[in-house]
Order: structure tokens, then sequence, then C-alpha cells
């Protein structure tokens, strides 16, 4: 050994009391409160979903943010509301249609003394074909929302995000009215937004929209635990907020 050279310490040379070597330690050792494999499946898995399912729902998740805007707030921007009424004619066969025949008192099987039963009224009347003729006559869109019937009049009526129609069919002559009432861009992004008359495909992509929206919550506050220095702080700003909402809505809700 050259003078250069320092002495070796043995107490440099002596592992730390408790402490395993890095080469002697098991491969399924836990690191802090979960095994290391398991913790790392865990950050990937939480990344991953984190950033494309956020990616993926993008679009609805904006869509739903700026529409709450509109929503809360309809008089900032304005509403155009547009009415027209139109007339026409139905054929009579199919304000009249031939119901099913009744059993006649005393015959077999029946009760002489027990009351008639009152005609159904809605079986006297082609719907289809009365939809269908307002739907290609006057272009009439939306879903078909209610179809009522009395012994004078029918009343047919479509709904639609930001747009209604209403018909009332004289059932003696065949006339009708037809009222269209249709609004403006931000009345039919807040029916959207709200799910009103928007249909049940419409309503299937608002249950993905949350479905999307709790599992971008809940990847964030996975990952939260993992970052060690923004942990704590991560934390508490979350429970703060958690607070506040409930804060809100308890003391400022009537």
């Amino acid at each position: 050994m050259s003078r250069s050279d320092p002495p070796r310490s043995s107490i440099a040379e002596k592992p730390r009391r408790g402490s395993a070597a890095p080469e002697n330690r098991p491969a399924g050792a836990r690191s802090g409160w979960l095994p290391r494999k398991f913790k790392n499946r865990l950050v990937k898995l939480s990344l991953w979903l984190h950033i494309y399912v956020s990616m993926l729902g993008l679009a609805t998740v904006l869509f739903f943010s700026v529409t709450g805007i509109t929503l809360n707030h309809p008089d900032w921007f304005g509403d155009v509301e547009r009415r027209g009424q139109s007339e026409g004619q139905i054929e009579l066969r199919w304000l009249h249609a031939t119901p099913p025949a009744q059993p006649a008192a005393g015959a077999a099987g029946v009760d002489a003394s027990e009351p008639t039963a009152e005609p159904d009224l809605a079986r006297e009347v082609a719907k289809l074909e009365i939809v269908e003729h307002l739907r290609k006559t006057h272009g009439i869109r939306g879903a078909l929302a209610d179809f009522r019937v009395d012994e004078t009049e029918c009343s047919v009526s479509f709904k639609g995000p930001g747009y209604a129609a209403d018909a009332f069919i004289d059932r003696a002559s065949g006339h009708y009215n037809l009222i269209e009432t249709s609004h403006g861009f931000v009345a039919v992004i807040n029916d959207l937004h709200k799910g009103r008359d928007t249909g049940p495909v419409w309503s299937v992509v608002i249950d993905v929209s949350a479905v999307v929206l709790t599992i971008i919550s809940l990847t964030g506050l996975i990952l939260i635990f993992f970052l060690r220095l923004r942990r704590r702080p991560g934390l508490v700003v979350a429970l703060v907020g958690a607070a506040a909402l409930l804060a809100l809505g308890w003391f400022w809700v009537p």
C-alpha cells in the first residue's frame, strides 16, 4: 500500500445495523405499505388509465363543462325562439278505425248483468299512420312523446332537444292544427346536458361520461399517494375542496 492511499476504516466496512445489503434483499420485499411489485403495477395502471381515459373522454368532459356554464347562466347567451303554425287534413278512416268486436250481452260466457266494457278509444285510431303523415308532411323532428285520444280530439306531441311540436286533430272532420317551437343553439346543448328529450342513445353517452369522470378522479387520487412530496398537500387540498362543497350545499342551498 502506497503512502498516498488512506487507510481503510473498519467502521465503513461494517453493514449498518438492521439493514440488509441490496443484493441480499428478497425480490418480494415490501417498499413502504405495499409490496414493490404490486406498487409498480398499480402506479403504471393508474397512470395509463389516467392519461388515456382523459384523452378518450376529453370531448365529453369539455362539452359537459361548457354546458354547465350555459345551463347555469342562460341569460348570458340569450335564446332565440321560433314558432310556426300550420294546418292540414288527416284521413277520416285513420281516426275511426274499426275496434275489436265486443261480445254481446247474453252470449255464451257473458253475464248479462255485468255492464258492457267501454270501447278503447285508442284502438280506434291508426296512430302509426297519423304520426308518419305528420312527419312526412311537415318534416317534424324529435321523438314521439305523447299521443292522446278522446271522443272528439287527438293530440300528438313530439319532443327533442330545444324543439317541440304539438298537433291537435279534430276526429269529426280530420282537420288539424300543428304548432312547432324551436329554440337556439344554447337551448339545444342545455337539453343535451340535462338529457331531456334526447333518446336512449344519448342517455348511454351521459352514463359513459359519468364513468369516465369517475375513473379520471379515482386514478388521480391513487397517483397522489405515490408522490411523496405532493401526497400530504394534495390530500389536504382534496379534503378542503370536499369540505367546501359540503358546506356550500348545506348552508347556502335553499
